[in-house]
């Protein structure tokens, strides 16, 4: 059975002390209430370690943002998977639609990064999802599944079962355009095919595929009843714990 998850994507946010005072405000949140589904977060990296202890003995699973393709050597300000491994962080999220934007990641990085990460233990959140063009062109579907194809496709039924997906539509972050529950439910239902059609439905049936577009507390219940969303990469609605445990409170019993 596939896990459900709510994810916090912290992106260049917050100074350490108001990190560190979220994180123990999420440790006790998840330690004192009936929490049902997997609550990650992924602070900025320079913040990680002191995530790590302050959530150790908890519920909440600490990522980074991402991680780098190289194992180790001369690549300045990168952060390998060792290094994530070693202080104690379960993931990484992986391709971002921010990174692919600024940073000029591609496919064939993501498919190094996932290995990378799969090999050393970790969870990896690998994003995908078309821009605002290419859903107006029509190509979201065949976008998304070469994204998923080139990044994911290399792995065995095993690795891709480990696997955290995550959808994100560009199009509907910061454009002023809205995608609506049945929109994302397309996507998610179109991604679990590919899969299944590489794998077997059984492979498919225990990938999680969560959503990424703008999930806030007053649409989170709506978007996670729909049946192939299994939670959110959630956004600026995970850096305050009001709206975040709101999200989390989603999934009820």
């Amino acid at each position: 059975m596939r896990k459900k998850i709510v994810a916090g994507n912290w992106k260049m946010n917050k100074d350490f002390q108001s990190a560190k005072a979220l994180v123990n405000q999420l440790r006790t949140y998840v330690d004192t209430h009936s929490v049902h589904c997997e609550v990650y977060i992924a602070p900025p990296s320079l913040y990680t370690v002191s995530a790590v202890e302050e959530a150790k003995g908890s519920a909440l699973g600490v990522y980074t943002q991402d991680v780098s393709e190289h194992e180790s050597g001369a690549y300045t300000g990168e952060i390998s998977v060792d290094m994530v491994k070693s202080v104690g962080a379960q993931g990484c999220i992986i391709g971002h639609s921010e990174r692919r934007q600024y940073h000029g990641e591609t496919d064939s990085h993501c498919n190094r990064k996932v290995k990378m990460a799969l090999d050393k233990g970790l969870v990896p959140i690998y994003c995908n999802g078309e821009t605002l063009e290419q859903r107006k062109a029509g190509q979201h579907l065949e976008v998304v599944k070469n994204q998923t194809e080139v990044a994911l496709f290399t792995l065995s039924a095993e690795e891709i079962k480990k696997v955290v997906i995550a959808y994100e539509p560009v199009w509907a972050i910061g454009t002023g355009e809205t995608a609506t529950p049945a929109q994302a439910q397309e996507i998610h239902q179109h991604i679990r095919g590919l899969i299944a059609s590489k794998y077997g439905q059984a492979v498919a049936d225990e990938v999680s595929i969560l959503y990424g577009g703008s999930v806030k507390p007053d649409n989170a219940k709506e978007i996670f009843s729909q049946p192939d969303i299994d939670g959110g990469l959630i956004g600026g609605a995970a850096l305050k714990l009001e709206d975040f445990s709101k999200i989390i409170e989603a999934f009820d019993a």
